[in-house]
């Protein structure tokens, strides 16, 4: 193999296929970056028998052949090179890379123990990329990370025709958006299971090209895989990842209460408070929020050492004679958390009893409509009496 390319491609190409190799991978083949030449450019491959990763760019191809390296290894090579043309060979035993001055020699892995990648399914719809990043951005905040629970760990993709749904929870919050996209046929539908970590590195990775291409291999909740594919710097694109195994719980209705008392306040206003006043705020312990007439006032404390107190100014609605809700307790992170994802101006907390789930909202005006697009539910904590 002998191909020459640009500096900027070789280390944009590199670092995204190696992203996804594992840090103590179950082989040391797994370890590998595969670099195939051939007549219409240079791809580069990576997979770990979960999530494959594969970019194709353009190169000068003098001979057509396959190596496969360290990955790693590669990656900080490529990102320490000179601004100049890179010109890589190999041969059985050893790839060379040559840019300016800088010569480097790498042992080969043996390509013949590598695993076969698997195939892209058919694709199922595309989606533009910035809005399908920004969605699942917000909605990964709620998934677990607790790998004892991979369920949890998940993000459920929902297919209904033009509409596609992410929903995300650990037990004690929740996350729903809703995004309009292009199906591939008029009436698809279909549920998946993604790995949360995965599906928030590979839309982060896809924004420098206009859309997503999303394949689903079957509609079955728990079985096949899932694939990407859009255009890099420089590059298509695409990878698989399986799909977790277990039912979803069912959290949907939580999305649709019906409030008894609803706040409404500017975003910047509570997500500035609420990191003031955690500061103080014991391990495990809620930040409270008093609700009164005309503001919210949050309060936290680490026992007699240090107490917070801040009052903000809000719209309080009672929707229920005698709702009795005068305060709640939340997980500081957990709100932090869901004020940072909502993307709007104004938030609505809707409370319908203490100790229930609370309902946040955006609002573009704070007498508008609450945004239907994106629901994200706190499960309240107990206060003490």
């Amino acid at each position: 193999m002998k191909i020459r390319l640009e500096r900027d491609v070789l280390a944009e190409a590199v670092q995204w296929a190696a992203r996804s190799l594992p840090a103590r991978p179950a082989a040391p083949i797994l370890a590998g970056l595969l670099v195939e030449a051939s007549s219409d450019g240079v791809t580069l491959s990576s997979f770990d028998y979960e999530t494959s990763a594969q970019v194709k760019v353009a190169a000068t191809v003098t001979d057509e052949g396959t190596a496969l390296v360290s990955g790693k290894l590669l990656a900080d090579i490529a990102r320490s090179l000179p601004a100049k043309p890179v010109e890589i060979s190999s041969d059985e035993t050893r790839t060379t890379l040559v840019c300016g001055s800088a010569r480097f020699t790498l042992q080969n892995l043996p390509v013949a123990d590598y695993p076969q990648l698997p195939k892209m399914p058919e694709a199922t719809g595309s989606i533009e990329s910035q809005v399908f990043a920004q969605a699942v951005a917000q909605v990964v905040v709620a998934a677990g990370r607790d790998e004892l629970l991979p369920v949890f760990t998940g993000v459920r993709m929902e297919i209904s025709e033009d509409t596609l749904s992410l929903l995300a929870t650990d037990r004690y919050r929740m996350a729903l958006k809703e995004i309009p996209w292009t199906p591939a046929t008029p009436a698809a539908s279909g549920a998946a299971l993604v790995p949360a970590r995965v599906l928030n590195d590979t839309a982060k990775s896809m924004v420098s090209g206009e859309t997503v291409t999303l394949s689903l291999s079957n509609s079955s909740l728990g079985e096949g895989i899932i694939g990407f594919e859009g255009h890099g710097a420089g590059g298509m694109r695409h990878t698989t990842t399986r799909l977790l195994d277990g039912e979803f719980p069912k959290v949907r209705h939580l999305m649709s209460i019906t409030p008894a008392v609803t706040v409404r306040a500017t975003t910047a206003e509570v997500i500035a408070s609420v990191r003031r006043v955690a500061l103080v705020a014991e391990r495990n312990t809620s930040l409270r929020m008093l609700i009164e007439d005309e503001s919210i006032t949050l309060e936290a404390a680490t026992g007699d050492q240090a107490q917070a107190v801040e009052a903000i100014p809000a719209t309080v609605t009672e929707h229920v004679a005698d709702a009795n809700m005068t305060a709640a307790g939340f997980n500081p992170h957990y709100l932090a958390d869901a004020l940072g994802a909502l993307d709007a101006p104004y938030v609505q907390f809707s409370f319908t009893a203490p100790g229930k789930p609370c309902l946040l909202t955006g609002l573009a005006e704070l007498d508008g409509e609450p945004m239907a697009d994106y629901r994200h539910v706190i499960m309240l904590m107990r206060l003490p009496q």
